[in-house]
């Protein structure tokens, strides 16, 4: 089955969970594919949330990263990315490790295809 339909409304009561074991550092999965594993979720780094323990990160699944507000630095690069830019990244491509001092929330998709099913 894809994607599940959902009409508008509120993701918070989907609750946050907890990723790479990084203090600050929740997610909201928003709906997703258990077939393909593609997924749509909300990050949110609290102010101060450093993701240097994770690495640099490289996945083999599309990624694609939209800022709603705040901002990151990515350390690897030493550039600071903030609301309303936007990323897309293909498998492999390095990113990343994170710190965001004042806090940051983003949307993304993520996705093992590139091509409309």
């Amino acid at each position: 089955m894809p994607k599940p339909e959902h009409e508008f409304f509120d993701p918070s009561r989907l609750g946050q969970r907890s990723v790479g074991g990084i203090a600050g550092l929740t997610e909201t999965i928003l709906t997703e594919d258990p077939e393909t594993g593609d997924y749509t979720r909300l990050l949110h780094f609290e102010p101060g949330t450093d993701t240097s323990p994770m690495g640099v990160q490289r996945h083999e699944f599309w990624e694609e990263v939209w800022i709603v507000d705040g901002a990151l630095t990515d350390l690897s690069l030493g550039e600071t990315f903030a609301a309303g830019m936007y990323a897309c990244r293909p498998p492999g491509m390095p990113h990343g490790p994170w710190r965001s001092e004042a806090g940051c929330r983003t949307f993304e998709f993520r996705y093992y295809r590139s091509d409309p099913a």
